[in-house]
């Protein structure tokens, strides 16, 4: 089986947010997978997805904390500020994190680890709702 379906989440502070139920709920179809894979691609260059700790939310505070320090806004060498001083730190991100990723399906569910979790990291301080394009493939 086959399926491909755009999801939508709804626009998101700047930070790292879990999303594994937006996703469940948007694609209640997994749970009619025995054994397959969920492909969600990010149809933005200012967001990013990662797979990361689950449980304890200051994880994901670091990862905010540690990539603006790791690309920081206003550098002098940016050219590409159109959209203000977010604008092309967004884009880096986006880059190192990527923008799409892989997940087994198994019994009807992500096969992910216990303390894994999946994250749309959201890189702009006035960001807009995000699509995700899903592709499901398995039996």
């Amino acid at each position: 089986m086959w399926l491909q379906q755009q999801i939508k989440l709804n626009a998101k502070n700047r930070g790292f947010h879990l999303i594994d139920n937006e996703i469940s709920v948007q694609l209640p179809q997994i749970q009619t997978i025995e054994m397959g894979v969920l492909h969600l691609f990010l149809q933005h260059t200012s967001a990013s997805l990662t797979i990361n700790e689950n449980a304890d939310p200051t994880v994901r505070a670091d990862l905010e904390r540690h990539f603006n320090k790791f690309v920081p806004e206003n550098a002098p060498y940016y050219e590409h500020d159109y959209e203000g001083s977010d604008d092309m730190p967004a884009h880096i991100k986006s880059s190192i994190l990527g923008c799409q990723l892989t997940i087994p399906i198994t019994n009807g569910l992500l096969a992910l680890g216990t303390w894994q979790g999946i994250y749309l990291n959201e890189h702009r301080d006035h960001a807009s709702p995000r699509r995700i394009l899903a592709t499901i493939n398995g039996q």
